[in-house]
């Protein structure tokens, strides 16, 4: 009897593993979940602070960092923004934590000359998305509505030439070699209309047997 006393109190005495599961790791000072991480954005204190700047044609909100506000314009991307924010520190002596809005007009009428030409500010070649212009023979980096009005003008001009790339175009299909069997399908779906038919023909069938 004493050894079933012992054994009962050992079993009470272990905590349960639900329990256990319960109990939440206390988390290290100063770690944060990725969720949790939020980059916060100091309160502008100074008069002239905007809330909406535009930055070559596009609205960007003022509250945001130099290469973040960057990348809001047509044309500019990832690559190209850590450039020209690198470039806006050496010669403008703007640090890349400034906001936008704090910036004034003759800074920003400064960007937007650094972004409509990138190479004057040691950008390298491959980092422009028109270089050996078709017409001019040039490299340039087009913004905003140039860029999308350029990129018509080239796809029309395919077009017109009949090239391979412009009768993919005129075609509505895929241009650059892609596969099209599964994807990029477009119009009625025939397997759908080959079931809704064969039920039709199946009673067809069945009325001509019963005339012969």
């Amino acid at each position: 009897m004493e050894k079933d006393n012992k054994s009962k109190d050992s079993k009470e005495a272990k905590p349960s593993k639900d329990h256990n599961k319960d109990k939440k790791k206390p988390s290290a000072p100063g770690m944060a979940s990725q969720s949790q991480t939020v980059i916060k954005r100091r309160v502008p204190a100074s008069k002239d602070f905007r809330g909406v700047i535009r930055i070559v044609g596009k609205d960007v909100d003022g509250h945001l960092y130099i290469s973040e506000a960057l990348r809001r314009v047509k044309g500019i991307g990832y690559t190209l923004s850590n450039a020209l924010t690198a470039a806006i520190q050496m010669q403008l002596s703007i640090k890349p934590t400034t906001l936008v809005g704090d910036l004034t007009e003759e800074q920003m009428n400064q960007v937007e000359e650094l972004m409509k030409n990138p190479t004057k500010c040691g950008v390298p070649l491959f980092m422009l998305n028109r270089q050996k212009d078709f017409d001019s023979g040039e490299d340039k980096h087009l913004l905003g509505t140039d860029l999308i009005f350029q990129t018509k003008q080239d796809i029309q001009r395919e077009k017109d030439t009949r090239s391979w790339i412009g009768w993919r175009h005129s075609i509505g299909q895929k241009v650059r070699g892609q596969h099209t069997r599964t994807t990029g399908r477009t119009g009625m779906t025939m397997g759908v209309v080959k079931k809704a038919l064969a039920p039709a023909a199946k009673p067809a069938t069945a009325e001509s047997k019963d005339k012969k």
